[in-house]
């Protein structure tokens, strides 16, 4: 009996080691291209608040705004959200074949950078209060920015192979790369704060 269940077995334990053996990592420069970005966001997000004083973490250029701990704050509560997203995206059956994306990895990028539209944060990610020391907040920042970028390196997941989004699908590695966008957004946005006339000098 236990040799014909091996034998029944053995064709779908085949089956499942060629289609593991057939997907496709990552390609070296969508490796490349997500590992610079993260790297870069982490460090600029370190340098933009080193040595800052609690006014300066405090200081709102008017009260409907955040302020550089409240960004940090937003980015150590959304980030884990975001991550757990993908994973899940990840672990779904490739689906990409017959799908494209409304974005195109440009347009990913300028999400980062292009500080002209603003938009509401919601889902709960707008709880900045929620991490009330910017030490803390930071360290969760970078604790799980460094679990992404080991997976970056390691990963033979094909993340253009899967779609995220419901209503404006993209694929998993440009939600990878958004992510790290959404970091440097909130890193312009702290800028934007530092660089206000009545910004605390010490």
């Amino acid at each position: 009996m236990p040799i014909m269940r091996t034998i029944r077995v053995l064709p779908f334990l085949v089956l499942a080691m060629t289609l593991r053996l057939c997907a496709a990592p990552m390609t070296d420069q969508d490796r490349e291209h997500l590992l610079v970005h993260f790297e870069m966001t982490g460090h600029m997000l370190a340098e933009e608040v080193r040595g800052l004083s609690p006014a300066q973490l405090e200081y709102k250029a008017s009260p409907d705004r955040w302020s550089i701990r409240e960004c940090v704050s937003h980015l150590a509560v959304a980030e884990p959200d975001y991550w757990r997203d993908l994973q899940k995206a990840v672990k779904a059956p490739p689906d990409m074949k017959d799908k494209k994306s409304v974005a195109t990895d440009a347009d990913i990028m300028w999400y980062g950078i292009d500080r002209v539209v603003h938009t509401k944060t919601g889902g709960g990610h707008e709880k900045v209060d929620t991490y009330k020391n910017l030490g803390e907040a930071l360290a969760k920042f970078e604790e799980l920015h460094a679990t992404m970028i080991a997976y970056i390196k390691t990963t033979n997941d094909d993340l253009r192979a899967h779609s995220f989004g419901d209503r404006e699908l993209i694929d998993c590695w440009q939600w990878m790369l958004e992510i790290s966008t959404h970091a440097e957004r909130h890193i312009q946005q702290i800028r934007e704060i530092k660089a206000d006339p009545n910004f605390p000098k010490k």
